[in-house]
This record gives structure tokens, sequence and C-alpha cells, in this order.
């Protein structure tokens, strides 16, 4: 009798106990998420637990929500909510969720470094996939002493940004996403790379900048070689015409001097203009780069093709290629063909 009142004795505690671990399996540990994709949310600096738990909704089945909210009663998280961008994966549970959420263990993002002209359109950019804003960013981009302290000036700064594709948080610091650019930009002048620069006579932040303008001039990577060649001619010719070497005379930096960057035809009066970057009137580069180069910019200038002309023009064809002279007076009958080439189809 008494053995068999035992055994329904534990029968019973085994079923509730069954029942139990069902019922916490099944809150705590059963997919959090109702969707197939991993979803993503975005913790801000000013979100509260309120809000936080408006941004899993959305995601979230109703279970797995009401058990994110009693770890929040028993623990101390809406108290200390922690920024960033967290994944939430089909299949993993409210605890796992609640614990990356608690912790700060967040996904990464894929953040592109564009190819930009300016340093507020790279700040904007940027700031697109962050969480800081441009301003935060564009503050430290002009300060020079933030500048100095990585090795640069708030006119070369640029020349750290190497456009690429990089894993970086959410939430990342302005001062930890300098550091992060500055790293890889050490990383990408690696020794072959610094080595063709020395053989150039060049320091890596003139290749940038020299990189700048060819890729201003073209976005055929192809003739890119060639076109760094002829300017990397005029900068280090040294004649009795031009002792201290010939002016670049690159349109683009005019562009940029006047930050108007849609110009299609320069007029000697746009010439004048009194700019560092205005290489009609000043030899050798401008103070930096005029816009954020290719990777496919840089190396044609550390792969330049080496040649003797002087002079380019673009084709009269409209092919984005250029007809190359060695003197000037061949330069003049091919920037007369392109000039016509303009005039015949209104293009001021």
């Amino acid at each position: 009798m008494k053995t068999t009142l035992r055994k329904k004795y534990l029968i019973s505690a085994a079923v509730c106990l069954f029942i139990i671990a069902g019922v916490v399996y099944y809150y705590f540990f059963s997919s959090f998420s109702d969707k197939q994709e991993t979803a993503y949310i975005y913790v801000d600096s000013d979100d509260t637990i309120d809000s936080v738990y408006i941004k899993l909704e959305p995601v979230a089945t109703k279970h797995g929500l009401c058990a994110f909210s009693t770890l929040t009663r028993h623990s101390k998280y809406a108290d200390n909510i922690r920024t960033g961008r967290y994944a939430i994966k089909r299949g993993e549970g409210a605890f796992k969720v609640f614990r990356h959420l608690k912790n700060g263990q967040q996904e990464p993002i894929k953040l592109t470094v564009p190819s930009v002209r300016t340093l507020d359109r790279l700040a904007a950019e940027l700031s697109k996939k962050l969480m800081t804003d441009s301003t935060q960013i564009l503050r430290q981009l002009t300060n020079q002493t933030t500048c100095n302290s990585l090795g640069y000036d708030t006119s070369t700064i640029a020349c750290m940004f190497i456009p690429n594709t990089y894993d970086v948080y959410w939430n990342i610091s302005v001062t930890n996403l300098l550091k992060r650019m500055q790293k890889e930009s050490q990383s990408f002048w690696n020794a072959d790379r610094r080595a063709k620069a020395k053989q150039l006579s060049l320091s890596p932040i003139q290749v940038i900048t020299l990189a700048s303008i060819v890729d201003e001039e073209t976005a055929n990577n192809a003739e890119k070689p060639m076109i760094a060649g002829m300017y990397y001619n005029r900068l280090m010719l040294r004649n009795a015409e031009y002792p201290h070497g010939m002016p670049l005379q690159a349109d683009p930096t005019i562009k940029f001097a006047w930050k108007k960057f849609g110009l299609r035809r320069i007029y000697n009066n746009l010439l004048a203009i009194k700019s560092p970057y205005n290489t009609y009137k000043n030899t050798g580069l401008p103070p930096g780069p005029i816009r954020i180069p290719s990777v496919a910019g840089i190396d044609a200038v550390l792969n330049m093709k080496h040649h003797d002309n002087l002079y380019m023009c673009a084709k009269e064809d409209f092919s984005g290629t250029h007809n190359f002279a060695r003197t000037y007076e061949e330069h003049m009958q091919n920037a007369a063909k392109y000039s016509a080439a303009l005039n015949h189809r209104g293009i001021k």
C-alpha cells in the first residue's frame, strides 16, 4: 500500500517537473523570434527599457517577450542598458537574447569607407551606418589637435581613410573609429607599397594626393597608370623653363578649390582663384587629396606607366579616355578637337 502510494507521488512529482521544465523551456529557450531570417535591433544611448521592449516587439513571439520581461525584472538590466546592434536569430531563446543585450554582445556591421570628395560628405556617409551623427565625426576630422595625434593635419586626414569595407560595431565611438582607420591605413601601407612610394621619392600622403587627382580625371582604371605617369613627369620636371617644377595644371583641383564639382569646362577666369589647391598658380602637389581616392587609383600611382608625355586632353569621342602629347603644340591640337566637340554638343 505504502509502496503504491509512494509510486503515485513520484509519478505525480515527475509529471509536475516535466510540465515545469516544458514551460521553462517554452518561455526561456524556445525560439524568441518569430521571423525566418535573422533580425537586428539597434539600442541607442537614449533608449529606456520600455523603448527596448518596443524595438523587440516586432520580431519577438509573445512568450519570448514575456520571458524577456521576466528576466529584466529579476536583474539590473533596466538600469544598465547597453547600446549596440544586436542580432535576433531564429531558434535562439529569450534567455540567450537577454544575455546578449545585458552583456553588450552585439553583432558588427559592414562599414564601407566611400570614395568621396569632402570631409563633410565622408562624415555624412559614415554616420548613415553608425550610432554617432555626422556632426560628431566632422568635428573631429576638422580638429587640428585630433588630426595631429593621428599623424596628419586637417588637409591630409582624408589620406587615413582607405576605401574598403570593415567590420566595426555600430556604437563605436568617433575616437575608436579614427584609431581603427589609422590601423587599417598602416596595414594597407605594407612594405611593398612603401618601397614603391620610396622609389618614386613620394610619401604615402603624396601618393594618395596624386591618386586623388588621377581618380578625378578618369573612372577608367586601365588608363590611370598612364595619367599618373603624366602628372609625375610634370611634378618631377626641372629645366630652364620650370626650375621649380612644372605646375600640374590639373582641372579637378580647380573644381575642388571652387567647390564646384559639376563644372564641365574650366575657363580662364576660374584659374585666378587664390587657393593652395590651384595647381595652375602653384607648383607641386596641393596640400592634401581632393577626394578619398580608390585603391585602384593609389595602386595606379605606385605602378604608374613611365613615359615622356607632359600633356593630356579628354578625347573628343567622350569615351572618358584621353589623348596624350609630348609637346604643347600637339596638346593644343588635341585640345582644339575636344573644344569643338564640346561646342557641337552645346556643353558650356
